[in-house]
């Protein structure tokens, strides 16, 4: 792991040496000399951090060039920074300042050739070290990780296969909806225990997207306590599930308290059949200070809980059903391992003996049999396998069962560099936070853990090791929509191995409140709560590349002296922030990140921020607009801002490739025809009046989302038809004609909401690379025709609440590369084309026999 911050740091000096053509001699030889040391040292590194788990001496030798690493990237950094100031004053400000700057530039140079030769004297200290710990240079060598960065692309989608962990439990599954679906009117829970990784999450979110429990329940939630939970945190998460995220709702919980929020929800669910699922509870007093706000109606409300304690979920309820999950047989995990390896063809025979030897050992836990399957997957040949198992072995249990720490350690040890790191942000949410894929391979990229290819964008590599780590079953799938992952989280086992791991090399540090402290070693800290108590701590000499904030009280940002501790920041990341944003704000040269939310407006001064890739603001007030000075920002990537007023320079952001939530006319007067990167689009609240057409100017878009205001029509879409490269299409709103034809690149479509009179599926069918269709109360008719030789490359069809729908006719040779059909809500559809019985089933429900 110290590699990657040896390397970043060495890449960052590099750069800086090429770009700083103007660097006063001294200090290019300075900064030379740094950078070729730290690439000797680099070259010891993979012996250092093999002998580190046995030898604390070597371990705090990898913590120390960590910080020399660090600090060399925040001197450098400063250097730039301060040799650019100025450089955009006009003549006459600048012949004013002259003297001033001279002189303040000249001091600022001093202190970073001290601060080099501080540094130098380390490096020699830790050179010596070296020698006495006996670490040497075995980089030369062919072992190490099995999969390297360069291999890494994004070559296909990721399919998520969500029935892979019900191997041979489907029997529980149904005894399970018995349950929950029984004419009980009483408000009972159902209780699942059992240890970590035996799948109750997995297991409860089964029956929580059940059709049939999807349709018996109209109002359904989910929230998870873990082990530090917020009784009225979670009980407004019920609330904006069921509600909505508003700004009426959000300001409405703002304003209560933790009693008026329970008697709210209560009110709230009094006249509604619900299923909630409260999952992770770890004591029986975070279910007591939830359940009151359940009100029993004697309508057939449920409760699920997931539990790992027994004494919890046994006294849930009096009259509830318990469910201790059991452990898989023998063949069942053999079966779960085969169907998690990538190329089970592979696997020769001796191959398999000692897969089955290790699965076995595994004791029929499902985590550590999938994490496994995704290690081995990555493993070719025997004598690979052979190692595996070896390690394994060394660490075996008296009773003949592996630790599922050992896997999961060495699972990790597997990891290139690269993918070691992407692993390890996981670690600085908060356990069981349910991560958007956006927001992860955006942080990752501020980073800076994503290398730059010249083929590829690098949100496209990014995505492509969210999906290696996926592959290899340290990421959990939350969600995923077109093919794409798009929420994530950690396992609660994987996300302490992740924050052990961080520690151990100085990764990130979780503020910890009950002993007020935090490490001062680390670059990157996380906060969880007590967050004003946080920066109380004198924070002033720490050189802090990342901050994030997720205590949901938190709301002072008046508090961050931003100029002095917060100056090196490449990430700032506010999950719950409600207050005012400060003008110094813009002084965070450095910043690659900012996340925000529930704020109202942004000061001019964030027009400073040059380096800002990501800019995010999440429910944002209806009145909030970017101020004028937001397209300065020249090397800005990602805009996520639910904008009321249009950015009238918007032109100026050529770098732009995600620009999302816009709510407003932006294009009315602008023509994009500057924004050549942008690939995603979304804008949401269209109204009838506005103007689209300019949309086609945008040459090379990929992705559009367009929502219209409730009850209002889309304008005319026909621009569609000029967006050749546009592969993925969803329209929410009504829709008086569609256009004839759609662009033919179009690979991926859902319309909801369209409300057509009209057949859809003869424009629909036409086209020649639609691979994925969904229609979600997209059409008021009663037939749709399929004719022949329609929908030619069609995988996957959706049709869900087509309450008038009664006929379906097809041709023979309609849809022939059909894979899965969802039939949802079509309560007057009598049959289905007799060739679509045979297609595997995504979704059916209410649908008449």
């Amino acid at each position: 792991m110290a590699d990657a911050f040896l390397s970043f740091a060495v890449q960052k000096l590099g750069d800086f040496l090429i770009q700083q053509v103007s660097l006063r001699k001294n200090l290019r030889k300075e900064f030379e000399w740094l950078r070729n040391e730290l690439l000797f040292i680099q070259s010891f590194l993979k012996d250092a951090e093999l002998k580190q788990c046995g030898d604390h001496r070597v371990q705090q030798w990898v913590f120390e060039i960590n910080g020399i690493a660090n600090d060399a990237v925040a001197i450098l950094e400063t250097y730039a920074f301060e040799a650019d100031k100025g450089d955009d004053d006009d003549e006459f400000h600048s012949r004013l300042k002259a003297c001033a700057c001279i002189c303040r530039k000249e001091k600022k140079f001093y202190n970073v050739a001290e601060e080099i030769q501080s540094l130098k004297q380390r490096i020699i200290d830790i050179s010596r070290k070296r020698d006495t710990y006996g670490i040497t240079n075995i980089n030369s060598g062919d072992e190490g990780p099995s999969n390297q960065v360069t291999t890494l692309r994004r070559t296909t989608s990721y399919v998520d296969d969500h029935d892979y962990i019900f191997v041979g439990l489907q029997d529980v599954v149904q005894t399970l909806l018995a349950q929950l679906l029984k004419p009980e009117p009483s408000r009972t829970v159902l209780s699942i225990y059992g240890m970590g990784g035996l799948g109750k999450t997995t297991l409860a979110k089964k029956l929580y997207n059940c059709p049939d429990i999807a349709s018996s329940f109209p109002t359904r939630a989910w929230i998870c306590v873990s082990q530090e939970y917020n009784t009225m945190d979670l009980l407004k998460t019920i609330i904006k599930s069921i509600q909505g995220r508003t700004m009426e709702t959000l300001d409405l919980l703002e304003r209560m308290t933790e009693g008026d929020i329970e008697i709210y929800l209560r009110d709230l669910l009094k006249e509604r059949k619900f299923l909630v699922v409260v999952d992770d509870v770890w004591q029986k007093e975070a279910w007591e200070s939830l359940k009151r706000a359940f009100p029993d109606s004697k309508n057939g409300n449920r409760v699920i809980i997931t539990t790992r304690k027994e004494d919890v979920a046994e006294r849930a309820d009096d009259r509830g059903f318990v469910h201790k999950l059991r452990f898989l047989s023998q063949e069942e995990s053999w079966d779960l391992f085969c169907r998690k390896l990538l190329d089970v063809r592979a696997m020769v025979p001796e191959m398999e003996g000692l897969a089955k030897d290790m699965v076995e050992k595994c004791r029929g836990l499902p985590l550590a049999i999938v994490v496994l399957s995704g290690l081995l997957s990555h493993k070719k040949g025997l004598n690979e396998w052979k190692k595996v198992k070896d390690h394994l072995w060394k660490n075996i249990k008296e009773d003949k069962s592996i630790e599922i720490s050992n896997i999961l350690s060495l699972s990790y040890n597997d990891l290139s560099t690269a993918l070691k790191q992407c692993f390890l942000y996981f670690g600085i949410f908060p356990e069981d936070k349910v991560v958007k894929a956006d927001n992860i391979i955006w942080l990752w990229m501020a980073e800076g853990f994503i290398p730059r290819r010249r083929v590829e964008r690098m949100e496209d590599v990014a995505e492509g090791f969210l999906n290696e780590l996926i592959r290899r079953s340290l990421v959990q799938v939350v969600d995923t929509f077109w093919e794409r992952v798009t929420e994530c989280r950690v396992h609660d086992l994987l996300h302490d191995l992740a924050i052990q791991k961080a520690l151990e090399v100085n990764f990130f540090d979780i503020y910890d409140q009950k002993s007020h402290s935090i490490s001062s070693s680390c670059i990157r800290h996380g906060i969880h709560n007590q967050g004003e108590r946080y920066l109380s701590l004198d924070l002033s000499n720490l050189k802090l590349r990342s901050i994030m904030f997720f205590d949901l009280d938190f709301c002072k940002m008046s508090l961050i002296n931003f100029r002095s501790v917060f100056q090196y920041l490449y990430v700032l990341y506010l999950d719950n922030f409600g207050g005012i944003i400060p003008d110094a704000i813009g002084s965070l040269y450095h910043l690659k990140l900012l996340s925000l939310s529930s704020i109202r407006y942004l000061p001019s001064s964030i027009g400073n921020l040059k380096n800002l890739q990501t800019l995010v603001v999440v429910e944002g007030a209806y009145t909030f607009q970017l101020p004028r000075e937001a397209a300065d920002l020249i090397n800005l990537r990602h805009l996520v801002v639910p904008c009321v007023e249009p950015l009238l320079h918007i032109n100026k952001l050529t770098n732009l490739q995600v620009l999302q939530a816009i709510q407003c006319d932006q294009w009315k007067d602008i023509d994009p025809v500057d924004l050549v990167n942008l690939r995603e689009l979304r804008m949401d609240s269209i109204r009838k009046s506005y103007s689209l057409n300019n949309i086609s100017s945008l040459k090379n878009l990929d992705s559009l989302e367009l929502s219209s205001e409730f009850i209002e029509s889309f304008p005319s879409i026909e621009f569609v038809i000029r967006c050749e490269k546009l592969q993925k299409l969803y329209l929410n709103g009504i829709i008086e004609k569609l256009p004839n034809p759609f662009s033919n690149s179009i690979t991926m479509m859902t319309m909801s909401h369209s409300k057509l009179t009209e057949d859809p599926m003869p424009i629909l069918g036409m086209l020649p690379n639609l691979r994925n269709l969904q229609l979600i109360e997209a059409y008021l008719g009663k037939e749709i025709i399929c004719s022949d030789n329609s929908f030619c490359q069609l995988q996957f069809l959706n049709l869900s609440m087509l309450y008038h729908l009664e006929t379906w006719h097809s041709g023979t040779n309609a849809m022939p590369l059909i894979k899965g059909l969802g039939i949802d809500h079509c309560p007057n559809l009598k049959e289905i084309p007799e060739r679509m019985k045979c297609v595997e089933l995504l979704k059916r429900t209410s649908r008449s026999s």
